[in-house]
């Protein structure tokens, strides 16, 4: 009877996941180790879906002597469980702080779980107005991608706000240097851990996909963070998309990237060049085009390059 009990429970929970998600395979949060006591969680590369929760991005956590310092919490209450459970596979100590490293969804709405278990809230004072002034909207978006997982799911802003543009701050002994950067979308930043040389640069560095410039996007912002993240010149830096990986490849994949289309979207639409001429001069840039979603997302990110530097040369 218990076999059959089991048995059955398997199905039904097999037959759940081929409805849910189709051919997409369900994602499960794992952390990696990247230095002593911290690691990362990465995300996959695809668009939010119920299969993967809305965890479509890189997130990381601090092991400290009493507690957990958890770096952005996720799409929604489902999501930052999920969380919560990959952090309880490496430690059982509580998850007490939850930094937030952007205003995207998938950055911050998992908050007010953490903020329920007792997490203290932290973000930059950019980071969060824009979660203030975005947050109906990302909701009303979300749920397109992850329907019910959304319920239950209330936004919730940090308590504990650090002024721009750079700021040093110490939890339990972990030294954090956080640096706005206002690149993929206003009020992103990254963080710096000095104590192992790592840095989670947020949405500043893509590698093994195409970066995403967004119509909220600064090109100019992103390229002087770049450079003020290869001054850091860190051992490790957990994107936010695509593997754990080193200072040579994201320059090679999104810095060199930012260069490009400055360089050559940015000054054509400054030399007042034709539109169409310019994405078609640049559309097959060879040292990018391996790049996931390069297809998909190249000639939109030019077309909003030049539209932008042709409003603000």
């Amino acid at each position: 009877m218990h076999q059959l009990m089991r048995s059955s429970v398997a199905l039904i929970l097999f037959s759940f996941g081929l409805s849910a998600v189709g051919s997409e395979q369900v994602f499960v949060p794992r952390a990696v180790k990247v230095a002593e006591s911290l690691y990362a969680i990465v995300g996959p590369l695809g668009q939010r879906s119920e299969a993967n929760a809305g965890l479509n991005a890189n997130y990381g956590f601090v092991v400290t002597a009493s507690g957990v310092i958890l770096i952005d919490s996720g799409a929604s209450s489902h999501s930052a469980a999920m969380l919560e459970q990959a952090v309880k596979a490496v430690t059982s100590k509580p998850i007490k702080w939850v930094l937030n490293t952007g205003a995207q969804d998938h950055r911050w709405l998992g908050n007010s779980y953490f903020a329920k278990r007792g997490a203290e809230i932290h973000a930059m004072v950019g980071t969060v107005k824009t979660q203030q002034a975005s947050a109906q909207q990302q909701l009303d978006n979300l749920k397109r991608f992850i329907g019910g997982q959304l319920a239950g799911t209330t936004p919730f802003y940090a308590t504990r706000t650090h002024q721009p543009p750079e700021q040093e701050v110490v939890i339990e002994g972990v030294r954090i240097q956080w640096i706005e950067t206002n690149a993929h979308y206003p009020g992103d930043t990254m963080i710096h851990f000095p104590g192992t040389s790592v840095v989670f640069a947020g949405d500043l560095v893509y590698v093994d996909r195409i970066l995403g410039v967004l119509p909220q996007s600064n090109v100019r912002k992103a390229q002087a963070a770049f450079r003020r993240l290869m001054a850091l010149n860190p051992k490790h830096v957990v994107p936010g998309h695509g593997r754990v990986t080193d200072l040579a490849q994201a320059k090679r994949e999104t810095g060199d990237y930012y260069d490009f289309l400055i360089a050559n979207v940015g000054n054509a639409a400054r030399n007042m060049d034709s539109i169409s001429e310019t994405l078609d001069k640049f559309a097959t840039p060879t040292q990018f085009m391996g790049l996931e979603n390069f297809e998909d997302l190249h000639r939109a990110n030019m077309n909003r390059v030049f539209v932008d530097f042709e409003a603000n040369p």
